[in-house]
């Protein structure tokens, strides 16, 4: 699939270098003594014959693979505003479960909580702190309180996925991880001194298996192992079971998500969907409802032990039963799976792509390595 991405474009990004590289030759970039003659960009592209292979193989040979001149990827920025929620939120450590309570005395005073959450992943929304006599509790719905003890606020996640401006002719992606890369592919391969970061975008320029992992080239001498990077491989023909041109394609492996819209990528980014006993089902889905928000929690475990409760979700579609796209608030995991079967995206990517999708919108889940189970046995109704 890379070689043939790779392939695309070939042509029209050799007439691109030609122009670049007479422009380059001017300002008097990455012109090479070979030891007798200077070989110029121009001259590297055009006459390579007339510079030996040192010169011929430091230029040219970037050029053919796309690494020289860098081009941007066509993207644009999604809007951080996006990500703006009328919610704050709190994260409930309490070992023994949360009482709540219906007045702020009780709360304050700690007795006569009419229920408790049980504990796990428990995390509130809230619309009024109060203080008193040193204590605090906040008001989480009105007359219904928690105590401030063994509870915290929490920071929403900034990541943002991408709007395209044109259809990537060949893929690219994120760093998932803090990385030197290595100067071929392999751990046994040189570092090289150069840092990617989290969350840093990277064209996909080669690839090579080493050791049963794939390798892939990001720079000129630059490599990184699949395991640290979540792809986008562009692919704007309809899938054979979508009957429409607009749909949201999700790639488990990767841990991608991208957005075509009559025959072109208008939007990417990295996401979380179900963890191994809680896969996100592949297959071609339509969503069926659309909610600004709602309360998700459950469990499947038999001892509960997996329990979750979250209230005002943002931006919700669902799919495929209880399994939904929808916004998360509570990590920074994305490029790894992390949920009960839904899709967990960014604030704002959430927001977008709810902006852009229609109830009836198509949903194209797949697994292109094949591990992601298919059997109905392994599904039940999905969660957060």
């Amino acid at each position: 699939m890379l070689k043939r991405f790779l392939g695309l474009s070939f042509g029209l990004l050799l007439i691109i270098v030609v122009f670049s590289l007479a422009t380059a030759e001017e300002s008097g970039a990455i012109a090479i003594d070979n030891g007798s003659a200077v070989c110029t960009n121009r001259l590297q592209l055009r006459h390579p014959q007339r510079c030996d292979n040192g010169a011929r193989s430091s230029l040219t040979e970037l050029a053919i693979e796309g690494l020289y001149p860098e081009h941007p990827i066509p993207v644009g920025s999604v809007d951080l505003s996006l990500g703006n929620v009328n919610f704050s939120y709190l994260r409930s450590g309490r070992k023994n479960g949360t009482p709540l309570y219906n007045t702020l005395d009780s709360a304050i005073k700690a007795h006569d909580a009419y229920r408790t959450i049980e504990p796990g992943f428990v995390y509130f929304s809230w619309i009024d702190r109060v203080e008193q006599n040193g204590k605090v509790a906040y008001m989480i719905t009105p007359g219904v309180y928690i105590r401030g003890d063994g509870v915290s606020r929490i920071s929403i996640p900034s990541f943002r996925g991408v709007t395209l401006t044109d259809t990537p002719a060949q893929p690219f992606g994120w760093v998932l991880s803090n990385v030197e890369t290595r100067a071929g592919p392999g751990s046994d391969q040189a570092k090289t001194g150069r840092w990617k970061y989290r969350y840093d975008m990277v064209w996909v320029h080669d690839v090579e298996k080493v050791g049963g992992l794939d390798w892939y080239k990001v720079g000129p001498q630059d490599w990184i192992e699949q395991r640290l990077l979540g792809i986008v491989f562009p692919d704007p023909v309809q899938p054979e079971g979508i009957p429409a041109d607009r749909w949201i394609s999700i790639n488990l492996y990767e841990q991608t998500l991208m957005v075509y819209e009559s025959g072109e990528m208008v939007f990417a980014t990295l996401v979380s969907s179900g963890l191994n006993g809680w896969w996100t089902r592949p297959g071609d889905f339509q969503i069926y409802k659309k909610l600004e928000s709602d309360f998700m929690g459950g469990a499947f475990e038999a001892d509960r032990s997996d329990y979750y409760y979250l209230e005002d979700v943002p931006w919700i579609l669902y799919f495929d039963e209880s399994r939904a796209l929808h916004g998360a608030y509570w990590h920074n995991g994305f490029g790894y799976p992390r949920s009960h079967g839904c899709v967990n995206l960014s604030l704002p990517d959430a927001h977008w792509l709810f902006n852009w999708a229609e109830e009836g919108t198509w949903v194209h889940v797949f697994d292109p390595s094949g591990e992601t189970p298919t059997e109905e046995e392994y599904y039940g109704t999905g969660g957060a």
